[in-house]
């Protein structure tokens, strides 16, 4: 069982050093991704980020895959190849942003960031979503009082806000939050770009 658990760790660990410096991966696919059908699994895509979780508690990636309002987060984090990342043992926070969000782009911004030859850059935006620690609501609102940045796995600082009732991570408002095996998930109104994208 140690062995079993350490290789898990292991997996972990190397996916989500592998994904955070994609930046440097030149392999390009020949077809853009389309959002998928709710709660769908592409066959092609095996590994640990899709390995069944039926426990009552599922990671980030299964939260986001089993939403029907994060269909175009879940196509943008398959082309960008980030998947392992949110099944990383964390902790860790991800701010997703709904299919909503994503529309209020310019025209054609995702068409074009799900190109295979713009994965760097797509990336690049969707660990700018990923706190790589805890932060459930009230050390949100810890980080506001003190005036605080939150620093994402993009090496980005973004401020976290206060406007009556609502809170905004790097202008994003949050929207909802569940409670992740690994961390948690915050559903935001907005696509929080990078300032150096």
């Amino acid at each position: 069982m140690k062995k079993i658990k350490f290789t898990i760790l292991c997996l972990s660990l190397g996916a989500f050093i592998l994904t955070t410096s994609c930046k440097d991966d030149k392999e390009t696919n020949n077809v853009a991704p389309t959002p998928q059908e709710e709660g769908a699994i592409p066959a092609s895509n095996k590994g640990q980020a899709y390995i069944d979780d039926e426990s009552d508690n599922p990671n980030a990636l299964r939260i986001a895959i089993d939403s029907p309002d994060h269909t175009t987060l879940v196509a943008a984090v398959e082309a960008a190849e980030v998947q392992n990342s949110l099944v990383n043992v964390g902790p860790l926070t991800v701010f997703a942003p709904t299919n909503e969000a994503f529309d209020n782009l310019p025209e054609g911004t995702v068409e074009e960031l799900l190109k295979p030859e713009n994965k760097s850059k797509l990336a690049n935006i969707l660990i700018n979503h990923v706190a790589p620690s805890n932060y459930p609501v009230d050390m949100l609102l810890k980080n506001v009082k003190k005036g605080r940045t939150l620093y994402m796995a993009s090496g980005e600082n973004v401020e976290v806000t206060q406007e009556g009732d609502d809170i905004y991570v790097g202008g994003a408002r949050i929207l909802g939050t569940v409670k992740a095996s690994n961390g948690w998930v915050h559903v935001v109104d907005k696509v929080i770009l990078p300032k150096n994208n």
